[in-house]
């Protein structure tokens, strides 16, 4: 009889063991946050900068009986265009494409080779760049001329405009909450946009020309940056009460 009377307590105390630990371990029951009204909104807001970078590239091209002529005139012409872009500390200068195919005939025979090697100038200095483009031109092409704004001015623009697009967000969240009648709101989530400098509509020219023709330097081409549109968007939720 001892042992089924120590199984029979034994089943007991852990029956009520088990019960203690259940009420336990259940967490207290405590009021729920009160869910709002949430609301997406976004807002923009841009400036026009002052394009400080122009980007020029220029080329030249050649036709030779063989490849190694060539390429022997345009490897030529090219470092002398980089020696000259060298010598002025504000333009930056490296090389481009460079490209070499054969020329047919309507019978589809090679009748000659030719060659286009390009350099690429970069400057916020834009009179030297005109100067050296110029100057260039002697002896290369001028493929066409870009303008941008430099990434130190589109940061320095971005950092002011994220305070003018939050004000923005918050004036549109205060809209939002009058026109749904509520009493107030808080911002549940926000994302900046950051989405660079787009540049104005402006023409683009091209200029061509024969290299055999250019037996002085051009006069330099004038340079008028424009400007661009440096914008900051806001988007995110608020929950309007």
């Amino acid at each position: 009889m001892r042992i089924p009377l120590f199984v029979s307590l034994l089943a007991l105390a852990m029956l009520t063991y088990s019960h203690a630990s259940s009420a336990q371990a259940a967490p207290p029951l405590g009021p729920q946050e009160p869910r709002w009204n949430q609301v997406d909104l976004e807002a923009e807001v841009a400036r026009e900068v002052q394009n400080d970078t122009v980007v020029a590239t220029l080329y030249t091209e050649v036709n030779e009986a063989n490849p190694a002529m060539v390429a022997s005139q345009m490897n030529r012409t090219v470092a002398d265009a980089l020696k000259a872009a060298g010598g002025v500390k504000s333009v930056k200068a490296r090389t481009g494409g460079n490209f070499t195919y054969p020329v047919y005939d309507k019978a589809n025979r090679v009748t000659g080779w030719r060659g286009r090697a390009e350099i690429r100038l970069e400057s916020q200095d834009f009179q030297a760049m005109a100067e050296l483009i110029g100057k260039l031109q002697a002896s290369m092409q001028l493929a066409g001329v870009a303008f941008a704004v430099s990434p130190e001015l589109r940061r320095r623009t971005e950092n002011e405009l994220i305070e003018e697009a939050v004000a923005a967000f918050r004036a549109r969240a205060e809209v939002a909450t009058r026109a749904l009648g509520g009493k107030s709101y808080r911002i549940r989530r926000v994302a900046l946009d950051t989405t660079g400098a787009f540049p104005a509509p402006r023409p683009f020219t091209m200029h061509r020309g024969s290299v055999a023709m250019a037996a002085e330097a051009p006069p330099p081409p004038p340079l008028e940056g424009g400007t661009s549109s440096v914008r900051v968007g806001a988007a995110g939720t608020i929950e309007v009460e």
